[in-house]
């Protein structure tokens, strides 16, 4: 069996944190071909942000507040059939969560199409635009290839009297869906695929969530990127790697159209590609709407939505980001990083407490009956002053967890087991004598003496006896705590749901059982079950009659 290799590079000094585009800027600024720093975040709300989508965030706000200028959030709401209102609430939601606000107000695309249109115009009668009556497969056939120059359309060379009719034909609805587009006119044969007389409008007759029914055509991206970004003064459009092969028609549209300059700059960085996820929207629309995952904030996705529930903060995302950098080049991250700084993030701020996920229930025999004990401690064993000290009961019946026990224990099983002896972390010294099955075999209950100095039997080095964790039982919480893995088992998954998902990426827990100092927790409190890892308080399911807990992270990674 071989593993495949994660290339996760150390970014160069002239990548980290993004200063490739920092020079860039500092040098436009310092020619004085702009004067201020303008920057944008432009998703399209056809689905829920994610960890990608993030770094995008970090980046474009980050710049626009370390230049003391402006960042704008603009919806490209250009394609109304697969838009909704939900996901623009949930993006506006995302942003202000990862601890940003945008310039003035939330701009649309939709705010320009009047605009649009206009330029649309503009570009017939100056003779580079025509209105094509090749179908979308024909339009592929007549592109041509990476190897092969394109071929003209049949219609390329209408009159421009002839274009501007067709095209307000077009804009009043006289045509069905996919009959006509506007195309710019540009070079056939240009080794920019991008550049082959690609669409402009395309006729689409579908409702719009914000315009309702006034348009049946809609603009393609491409176009009403470059002439958003020229509208809204956007000094540096900031894009992922895959629209470097755009840029050129990126400026030939304020080209062609004579726009004042300054016109904006468009530089690429290279997208976050995170091991043992998927950035495809459509594939997490596919999670979704198949049920493999319940809904988008389900804590095994990447989603913004998702990661909150799951219990990263907001310090936690940025701290990645930032430690990735933006670099010129793709490559993969791995998970390892990411998990390392939702650790960086809780490990000083939240409390350390005990649960029990598969609690086995353990006798003391020589405790007595009815008797209890109260011990005191620390939320922060490292630093026992910085908060108060919790109580904790021992009684005769504690459980311990069901993993902490094995009935014939290997050599290097250093926990408990029939005739051995561990310490209880903050109580007494248990050892085990005797063992109660049911009728499958299966062991149901210990029976232990307890006793406060160790008597030899600990199977560590020197006899010492391991430390495990317990709660009592008749005082402990009953809980469901839900054990969140990584949603795919391959490292680079390429979307076949069936074959590379994990089994493993949620395992409950009905029984676990909780110390009662956690009786109180309001949903979204975070903690640290001592020896598990991070869980959360559920935000949606957590309630006292109910006590639902997530774990956000391990304590170690498994890298």
């Amino acid at each position: 069996m071989t593993t495949e290799k994660i290339n996760t590079p150390v970014p160069a000094d002239d990548e980290r944190a993004g200063n490739f585009i920092r020079t860039f800027i500092d040098e436009d600024l310092e020619s004085g071909h702009y004067k201020s720093v303008h920057t944008r975040f432009p998703p399209e709300p056809n689905g829920y942000l994610h960890i990608g989508h993030a770094k995008s965030i970090c980046l474009n706000f980050g710049i626009g507040h370390d230049y003391k200028g402006l960042t704008n959030l603009r919806f490209d709401d250009t394609n109304p059939v697969k838009e909704d209102v939900e996901y623009v609430d949930s993006i506006q939601e995302d942003v202000r969560w990862l601890g940003f606000e945008w310039h003035d107000k939330p701009y649309y695309a939709s705010d320009y199409f009047d605009k649009l249109y206009e330029c649309a115009e503009e570009l017939i009668k100056k003779g580079l635009a025509y209105v094509d009556d090749l179908t979308a497969d024909e339009v592929r056939e007549y592109r041509g290839t990476l190897t092969e120059p394109g071929k003209n359309s049949p219609w390329r060379d209408r009159s421009v009297e002839e274009n501007l009719d067709l095209f307000r034909r077009m804009k009043a609805g006289e045509f069905p869906d996919g009959s006509k587009s506007l195309r710019a006119k540009i070079d056939m044969a240009s080794p920019n695929i991008n550049l082959r007389d690609p669409a402009l409008y395309r006729i689409r007759k579908a409702h719009h969530h914000r315009t309702g029914d006034k348009w049946v055509i809609y603009p393609m991206y491409d176009y009403t990127h470059s002439i958003s970004d020229a509208i809204e003064n956007i000094s540096h459009s900031l894009c992922t790697l895959e629209f470097e092969d755009h840029r050129p028609l990126y400026d030939w549209v304020l080209e062609a159209l004579d726009w004042p300059v300054p016109r904006p700059r468009q530089i690429e960085f290279a997208r976050l590609n995170l091991e043992y996820t998927l950035m495809s929207k459509r594939k997490l629309l596919q999670l979704v709407k198949e049920n493999y995952v319940d809904g988008w904030d389900d804590p095994r996705l990447p989603t913004i939505a998702a990661l909150r529930r799951r219990g990263f903060t907001p310090e936690a995302i940025r701290l990645f980001c930032d430690r990735i950098g933006v670099a010129k080049r793709d490559s993969w991250i791995e998970y390892y990083w990411l998990e390392k700084a939702v650790r960086d993030d809780l490990n000083p701020q939240v409390k350390r407490v005990m649960a029990v996920l598969k609690p086995l229930k353990v006798v003391v025999e020589n405790w007595p009956e009815g008797e209890t004990k109260e011990f005191s401690a620390p939320y922060f064993p490292d630093e026992p002053d910085k908060m108060p000290f919790r109580p904790l009961t021992f009684e005769r019946e504690i459980y311990i967890e069901a993993d902490d026990f094995l009935l014939d224990p290997p050599k290097k099983f250093y926990r408990l087991g029939p005739g051995r002896e561990v310490l209880l972390r903050w109580g007494y010294y248990i050892h085990c004598h005797d063992v109660v099955k049911d009728e499958n075999g299966e062991v149901t209950e210990l029976r232990c003496t307890y006793s406060e100095e160790p008597r030899g039997f600990g199977a560590g080095q020197g006899g010492q006896p391991a430390v495990i964790h317990w709660v009592p039982a008749a005082s402990s919480i009953k809980a469901r705590v839900r054990v969140y893995d990584r949603l795919f088992k391959v490292p680079r998954p390429k979307g076949d749901l069936k074959k590379e998902m994990s089994a493993d990426s949620l395992v409950e827990c009905p029984e676990a059982r909780l110390e009662p100092s956690l009786g109180g927790v309001k949903p979204g409190e975070r903690f640290q079950f001592e020896r598990l890892g991070y869980f959360i308080a559920d935000e949606k399911l957590h309630t006292a009659e109910t006590p639902t807990f997530n774990r956000i992270v391990s304590l170690r990674d498994k890298r």
